[in-house]
């Protein structure tokens, strides 16, 4: 190639980059066109949100609950309390309601293996199940109202009967959870309290109208299958007890019957 072809060929591609830039800055640029990038989420709505709200980890919505959703509101957890404050001050008509329930244990002497220690699988509750208006089954503890005249003991044993068909003697208290719900109009302070029941008699039945399912569980499986993080609490301390609870039934001769 001699001198003057190379300065033609030179002149030439000058002109085409010219060109090119030209065109470049006379066309508008398209966003995320770029290879390998990725156009910005938009703010407010990142993951485990919808439109921006935050939910908790049992999936419900941490505002203030409408008229006739039934939303809980535990008083006792920290980043609901400005919730449970609103509702005391509010002008709506005010409910308060007291329930008391439990957990019924099957197998805790049959636990207790030969050298003393406890295998917590061999031990089953009773739990009930009902569908949310999503569809979902929902599984606790079974509960209900106590009536008047009526002891929180005598209360938890018969909503353990009605709801699961099996029936239990308390034994051990397990723990309170309070909290505040709006529903039809009425803002309502509920309070419920937990017990351990030592099965006593029964079959499983869902003849209950407002319990979907029943069932029997390992213990070890309890908090996973719980609905409700308080719910999920309350069973978290029961394990520190239950080990002692199953070697006091068996050294005092008990079997679970079946």
């Amino acid at each position: 190639m001699n001198e003057e072809q190379s300065t033609g060929d030179g002149q030439r591609r000058r002109r085409r980059r010219r060109s090119n830039h030209q065109k470049n800055n006379h066309q508008p640029k398209k966003q995320g066109s770029k290879q390998g990038s990725k156009p910005k989420k938009p703010k407010g709505g990142g993951r485990g949100t919808r439109g921006g709200a935050k939910r908790n980890g049992n999936n419900r919505h941490t505002g203030q609950g409408r008229p006739g959703t039934g939303h809980r509101f535990p008083a006792n957890r920290n980043h609901r309390t400005h919730t449970a404050h609103n509702l005391q001050d509010s002008d709506l008509p005010l409910s308060v309601e007291t329930s008391a329930g439990g957990l019924v244990l099957s197998g805790l002497a049959e636990a207790v293996q030969p050298d003393g220690s406890v295998d917590l699988s061999r031990i089953y509750v009773a739990l009930i199940g009902r569908l949310d208006r999503r569809g979902r089954l929902l599984w606790s503890m079974p509960k209900g109202h106590v009536e008047p005249d009526e002891s929180e003991h005598a209360t938890a044993e018969r909503e353990v009967w009605e709801e699961t068909g099996v029936a239990g003697e308390v034994i051990a208290d397990l723990g309170v959870i309070d909290y505040w719900f709006v529903s039809e109009g009425t803002r309502i302070h509920k309070t419920v309290h937990h017990h351990l029941l030592r099965f006593v008699d029964g079959d499983l039945n869902d003849e209950d109208p407002e319990v979907t399912e029943v069932a029997w569980l390992p213990v070890n499986q309890l908090v996973e299958r719980l609905a409700y993080a308080d719910e999920r609490r309350l069973a978290r301390q029961a394990f520190d007890d239950l080990t002692d609870y199953a070697r006091a039934e068996a050294q005092a001769g008990r079997a679970t019957p079946r």
